[in-house]
């Protein structure tokens, strides 16, 4: 009865025990999950970089909107439109820019002229040509960093907006675009068709943020509750 007992326990006791095959069939089945999940971790970095533009989209009409800069005795007060652009760095890196010509210059959106990051107060503006390495900036929001940040490799526009690489919008929100080398005073740089912006990834992978004429109506293509 003893040996009898004895057995039974050493034979609960190895049950406790993982075998050989039951781990490699855990690990198995855990890299079977890792590669399952990898493609939605980059949709989940896509929608973020989405998200992120849409917003930064909309946060300039938003300042258009509430902030009536346009000094209308100046022939070049167009140039003072809240504007949203990209600019390259050095090497293949780009970046984005929110902000107001409020000198009427060149065109160019200085640090002074430049949007803060809402959620840190920094500035949204970078100089064109630099280098966009992490660490270089000081008082920058790194969110405009989109190669940096997102893996974005290209910029492009089309529509309405195919010769520009920046958007802007009026006091009543209207999307305008090639105004800060050609202001003219009066309305002529409304967009008369959509304006769309395509963000190209690492993988290839493109998002557009597509802006309506007249209204400045925005949304990410393909979706359309965006």
């Amino acid at each position: 009865m003893k040996n009898t007992l004895n057995n039974f326990a050493d034979r609960e006791e190895s049950s406790k025990a993982f075998t050989m095959l039951e781990l490699v069939m855990v690990i198995v089945v855990l890299g079977i999950i890792a590669t399952l999940a990898l493609p939605r971790l980059d949709r989940d970095i896509q929608q973020e970089l989405a998200d992120n533009l849409l917003a930064d989209f909309r946060h300039t009409q938003y300042l258009a909107l509430n902030d009536y800069r346009h000094n209308q005795g100046n022939n070049n007060w167009q140039r003072s439109f809240w504007r949203i652009g990209f600019g390259s760095c050095t090497g293949s890196d780009f970046y984005e820019y929110i902000g107001s010509d409020t000198d009427y210059s060149s065109g160019d959106i200085a640090d002074s002229e430049a949007a803060s990051d809402p959620t840190n107060g920094n500035r949204m503006n970078w100089t064109r040509g630099s280098d966009c390495s992490v660490g270089k900036y000081t008082n920058v929001s790194s969110r405009i960093f989109i190669s940096h940040k997102f893996g974005v490799q290209g910029v492009a526009t089309t529509g309405s907006c195919a010769a520009s690489d920046y958007v802007g919008f009026d006091h009543l929100g209207r999307p305008h675009t090639g105004f800060d080398v050609s202001a003219t005073p009066d309305y002529s740089t409304l967009l008369q068709t959509a304006c769309n912006f395509v963000f190209t990834l690492s993988d290839n992978t493109t998002i557009t943020i597509t802006i309506a004429p007249e209204t400045g109506y925005m949304n990410i293509v393909g979706q359309d509750d965006s």
